[in-house]
């Protein structure tokens, strides 16, 4: 499974008139987790709905392996190699594991790599997923994701609702996606469980990066952080960003990432 790099070069969104995110410049390598942060409402699921295709780009650049992609539509953006894992937990509820595996795979062998990702699945494979538990169901979301082959992987707020324990089982999915070499974009609301296991994060403010760096770093760095987090102040009519604030407390210690703990 071969990866690419995306990049994401002054893209400004909008929503309506109202701009959400403004000049925002993100690398994203192949191989790699690259961590995306920010408080309720800073932009972060409207970046991802621009990359992906769900909402257009005002201005800017997205680019995989160099190719332009920002003006294609969407089913183009998947088939270059880009999927998109939404908040929500958006399965196919009708259909059975199985059948929302077989959706997105193109062989009985992807589907076989789903099950030895995630072993809970393969046991549950006939039962519906509107049968699921909400855990169950985040897996089944990011199986599918897999099994699509992709080269570049964006993941947002895989954790919402969710418990911390259920958070850290899913954890492994996205350092082995990034080991098979799958570019991974991923915005989460435990901030110093995504630190641990990113190479380089960017803070979003209020739809403008203010702070970035490599991962371990800005888990030396909680104070640091925590500023940027509202340096612009916490804008709370973006509602399309997320229900889930996220909290900023304690230390950003190797324990805190441990127990999912943010920042």
């Amino acid at each position: 499974m071969g990866g690419a790099e995306l990049a994401i070069d002054n893209v400004t969104i909008k929503r309506g008139e109202l701009p959400i995110v403004r000049d925002v410049t993100i690398a994203c390598p192949e191989g790699q987790v690259t961590v995306l942060l920010g408080a309720n409402g800073a932009g972060k699921t409207t970046l991802m709905d621009g990359i992906a295709g769900v909402i257009p780009v005002e201005r800017g650049t997205i680019a995989l392996d160099g190719q332009q992609i920002q003006r294609l539509a969407r089913d183009r953006r998947a088939k270059r190699g880009l999927a998109y894992v939404e908040q929500g937990r958006t399965v196919f509820a009708g259909l059975t594991v199985q059948e929302n595996l077989a959706v997105a795979s193109h062989g009985a062998r992807n589907t076989a790599r789903a099950y030895e990702l995630f072993p809970e699945l393969e046991a549950r494979k006939q039962v519906t997923a509107q049968m699921l538990s909400g855990g169950e169901q985040q897996m089944l979301v990011l199986a599918r994701a897999i099994v699509s082959q992709p080269r570049v992987l964006l993941i947002d707020e895989m954790s919402q609702g969710l418990a911390p324990v259920i958070v850290k089982r899913m954890i492994p999915f996205v350092q082995t996606a990034a080991r098979s070499g799958i570019a991974v974009l991923l915005v989460e609301q435990f901030a110093a469980l995504a630190l641990s296991i990113g190479a380089h994060a960017y803070v979003l403010s209020v739809g403008s990066i203010v702070l970035e760096g490599p991962c371990k770093d800005l888990l030396a760095r909680p104070d640091d952080v925590r500023h940027a987090y509202f340096a612009g102040g916490q804008d709370t009519n973006h509602g399309h960003d997320g229900a889930s604030a996220t909290a900023i407390s304690g230390a950003a210690t190797p324990q805190a990432a441990q127990n999912g703990g943010t920042l």
